[in-house]
């Protein structure tokens, strides 16, 4: 199985969102949904958080290096 990326991931969160808002969805549906958009929120952040430690990182490094 393909790795999702973070794009997928929201564009799949945000279609989940649409279905849940939508009101057209039963219980047992709609808290599947709920699940489902739970886990891909918890993707997203952790994908954010990882891009965020690898720009501080970066910033650091670059920060390190002498002027010339």
């Amino acid at each position: 199985m393909k790795k999702q990326t973070f794009e997928q991931a929201l564009e799949e969160l945000r279609l989940t969102v649409e279905k849940l808002e939508s009101g057209s969805t039963t219980l047992e549906e709609s808290v599947q949904l709920y699940e489902k958009g739970t886990k891909l929120s918890l993707f997203c952040a952790k994908c954010l958080e990882e891009a965020r430690q690898k720009i501080t990182q970066l910033e650091e490094m670059s920060d390190e290096q002498p002027a010339d």
